[in-house]
């Protein structure tokens, strides 16, 4: 296993981690409804308590935080180790898109749905460089069914949404190429990374039968594993955190995997870049509460904006 620092610890599921320029990284409880910065001196500021359940956050145009909220879930507290349980939580009154001005904290409602389609379970998500932002929305399962989920494209203002791709069977991780014309959809049951060739920004280029939803299929594992979210190299590898094993498997553009990162947790749900040269790996091992990084041997790809 290689070696990873602590950054913090003690923390209600952590996810969602975003690098800032001071050093700092901003990440969400999603058990605490929270979204916290930790310093690089390892002291903590609580920006705000948002509720519901927060998953994943990216920095827009116009600075702001813009957060995948969805909604809270049912939780197995076991000890030394927390993780979702199915079900729904009895506050859950759906999903929703939040915005976060980190200077003031004060935050408010961008999207609680597409159309008539309320949304269930917001994940993650990232921006282009047009100011539109993807997004995952993962559903809820309960104990005999489960929601289908789906790829959105949004605007930060909050003019525009739409559905791009549907359905997908649990939608997590969410990121783009580093030329912005494919956008990467790791799916947790299936343990697949999808593919979605863009025409224009939203305007998903779909392939046909057997794709179930018009994206184009570049990975799947073997064995009982399963996929969270995950960041882009800048060399346009996928770096899908990998749940169970307990892992960051890097895939190439091309379907192959290049890399295993072994982190020794098997509740493994984030990564993203940050540090001198984009070099240095931020992680969430959410099932003991924790945020950790490492030196990677690549550098990782510049997001569109930054805070």
């Amino acid at each position: 296993m290689q070696e990873v620092r602590v950054l913090a610890s003690g923390l209600r599921f952590p996810e969602g981690p975003v690098y800032l320029k001071d050093g700092s990284v901003a990440l969400v409880e999603v058990a605490g409804g929270t979204v916290i910065i930790v310093r690089p001196d390892g002291s903590r500021q609580t920006l705000a308590d948002l509720g519901g359940g927060p998953n994943g956050i990216a920095v827009g145009p116009d600075g702001h935080f813009y957060i995948c909220n969805s909604g809270g879930f049912v939780w197995n507290d076991e000890p030394g180790r927390l993780r979702p349980a199915i079900g729904t939580p009895h506050h859950y009154t759906g999903g929703r898109i939040d915005r976060l001005n980190p200077t003031t904290g004060e935050w408010s409602i961008l999207f609680d749905r597409c159309g008539d389609n309320l949304l269930r379970g917001p994940n993650d998500l990232v921006f282009d460089d047009q100011g539109g932002f993807y997004f995952t929305d993962l559903g809820k399962t309960r104990p005999r069914d489960r929601d289908h989920g789906g790829l959105y494209y949004a605007s930060y203002d909050g003019s525009f949404i739409r559905e791009i791709a549907y359905p997908l069977l649990t939608p997590n991780g969410v990121g783009l190429s580093p030329d912005q014309r494919v956008v990467y959809v790791a799916e947790t049951e299936t343990a697949r990374l999808w593919a979605f060739d863009l025409d224009a920004p939203g305007e998903v280029r779909k392939h046909g039968y057997p794709s179930p939803h018009g994206g184009r299929l570049v990975c799947g594992l073997p064995g009982y594993q399963r996929f969270d979210s995950l960041a882009v190299e800048a060399n346009g590898n996928i770096c899908v955190a990998t749940l169970v094993t307990g892992c960051i498997t890097v895939i190439s553009p091309a379907g192959r995997v290049v890399r295993v990162f072994e982190t020794g947790e098997a509740g493994t749900t984030n990564i993203c870049f940050g540090g001198e040269g984009n070099r240095t790996a931020f992680m969430t091992l959410s099932g003991t509460g924790r945020l950790v990084s490492a030196d990677w041997p690549e550098a990782g790809l510049r997001l569109a904006y930054e805070a």
